[in-house]
């Protein structure tokens, strides 16, 4: 496990609140830091704040707090900078597929951080048959099954170079054997991750440390082993039926 205590944070989040359009508050005073290359787990219920969390720390959503990526604290002068060291996967993967075929999906992210376009192309194509994709570069995400859907949106943050990968739900819609090639694959990296899904097992394969939120709010926050290990703390929070 990374000792954050001695390395310098490669995200720090300080008080995040983050209210959604009706008022209703989506984060409610999250503080954490994450270091380069540790993963972290971040579990709760349907509604906890996950999907805003990561949505947030891409500027997605207006907060109140701070958040510093990489040394930079974001804000409306940094954020093209800030956004450009993570990648986020979108829980939903139709929200990050719409170019007209998967291998110009891909390779969107690469041109966008000013990559030339023959590094571009060989980054994205190998990006894609990471996931098991190869031989599909010229079909639209329109014809691919919600699985292949769910490992194209993975292959286009992995072909971008970013020092953070957000990544919500990404296990959901796989067959064994795509979830087992994606916790290869993702375990084989070397960015550090915010991994948000409800697949505990996931999460206890990738990650040495969790974080638990329920209604906005950080509830736990430590090694792995230990929070899922903590049954009342999962019962508590809708994580683990009472037995």
């Amino acid at each position: 496990m990374t000792d954050t205590h001695n390395t310098t944070p490669l995200l720090h989040v300080n008080d995040l609140r983050v209210f959604h359009h009706d008022g209703t508050q989506a984060l409610d005073g999250v503080s954490f830091a994450l270091a380069a290359g540790e993963r972290v787990g971040v579990i709760g219920p349907n509604g906890a704040g996950k999907s805003s969390l990561l949505l947030t720390i891409m500027n997605g959503l207006h907060f109140h707090g701070n958040i510093t990526i990489d040394g930079m604290e974001l804000s409306r002068k940094t954020v093209d900078d800030a956004r450009s060291r993570c990648g986020l996967v979108f829980q939903d993967a139709d929200d990050q597929l719409f170019m007209p075929t998967l291998l110009e999906d891909v390779a969107f992210g690469p041109l966008n951080q000013r990559m030339d376009a023959s590094a571009a192309d060989e980054h994205a194509r190998a990006a894609i048959a990471a996931v098991g994709l190869a031989g599909l570069e010229g079909k639209s995400a329109h014809h691919l099954s919600g699985g292949q859907k769910r490992v194209a949106a993975i292959a286009t943050v992995l072909a971008m170079r970013v020092k953070l990968l957000l990544l919500d739900e990404p296990a959901a819609n796989l067959d064994v054997r795509s979830r087992r090639r994606l916790i290869d694959l993702l375990a084989a990296r070397d960015e550090a991750m915010l991994l948000a899904s409800h697949d505990l097992d996931i999460i206890r394969r990738l990650c040495t440390r969790t974080i638990v939120l329920d209604a906005g709010k950080l509830i736990a926050d430590g090694p792995t082993d230990a929070v899922l290990g903590d049954v009342k703390l999962l019962q508590r929070h809708g994580l683990m039926e009472a037995l």
